[in-house]
């Protein structure tokens, strides 16, 4: 049959980017609400547990199931694509993590805050988790090559495309006039901010132990993989 290669997994793992995205976005929007209700520790380990939750399920089913499918194309063995796509992964967390610099507020040992950001990574872009999904998708989409790892980069770019729109919603309902100032010296696509002179990169902002911390991550990250692939794999979903 023509679509024999359309598992269900391909419908399974979009339902979980789904609610996944449901209940990030959800309990980010109700934030306000919930911290008058519960206080802001208490939501942020609540949204945390949450969001982690199902993180975890999404990431066991993803390596569990990434060759699912159709193989649209199969670049594994061409020399130097194992570097391009460790080195587009590694691009990707310095974009991904260091969006929340504020690790105690991120555990709640400190009282989470909202914060307006203008320094740093946001020179380049105002959403950097956006922009370090993607080149994630753009590296793993390249390295799998199913139609299961094409359906898990759609949803997951749709999700963070969202993400910018709300993102700008929520900053704008809290700052107003302020966060509209940042918003016209900032931009979402990378560098062109910059380009248009709104923005100067200041590399001193990016000596600080956040930085450090990404690529130690990333380090821990090339030596753990196989180990967490293994473990993956022994849950069986």
């Amino acid at each position: 049959m023509f679509l024999d290669w359309l598992t269900p997994s391909h419908f399974i793992m979009l339902g979980l980017l789904l609610s996944f995205a449901i209940a990030h976005s959800g309990l980010a929007a109700l934030r306000p609400w919930g911290e008058s209700q519960i206080g802001p520790r208490l939501y942020r380990v609540f949204f945390a547990l949450v969001s982690l939750s199902l993180a975890v399920v999404l990431i066991i089913y993803f390596f569990n199931h990434r060759y699912d499918g159709k193989q649209l194309w199969q670049l594994q063995g061409i020399t130097g694509i194992q570097t391009i796509v460790w080195l587009l992964s590694a691009i990707s967390f310095l974009f991904l993590y260091p969006a929340t610099f504020n690790l105690l507020e991120v555990a709640a040992i400190q009282k989470p805050e909202v914060h307006l950001y203008e320094s740093g990574i946001i020179r380049v872009t105002r959403h950097p988790q956006m922009v370090g999904q993607i080149i994630w998708c753009v590296a793993h989409t390249l390295w799998v090559g199913t139609s299961f790892m094409v359906v898990t980069s759609i949803g997951l770019i749709l999700h963070h495309l969202f993400g910018v729109w709300h993102g700008d919603r929520r900053l704008l309902a809290r700052y107003g006039a302020a966060f509209e100032a940042v918003k016209a010296r900032t931009s979402v696509i990378p560098f062109q901010a910059i380009v248009q002179g709104k923005q100067t990169l200041k590399w001193q902002e990016f000596l600080r132990p956040a930085y450090l911390g990404v690529g130690g991550f990333v380090l821990l990250f090339w030596w753990a993989h196989p180990i967490l692939i293994r473990a993956t794999n022994s849950v069986g979903w």
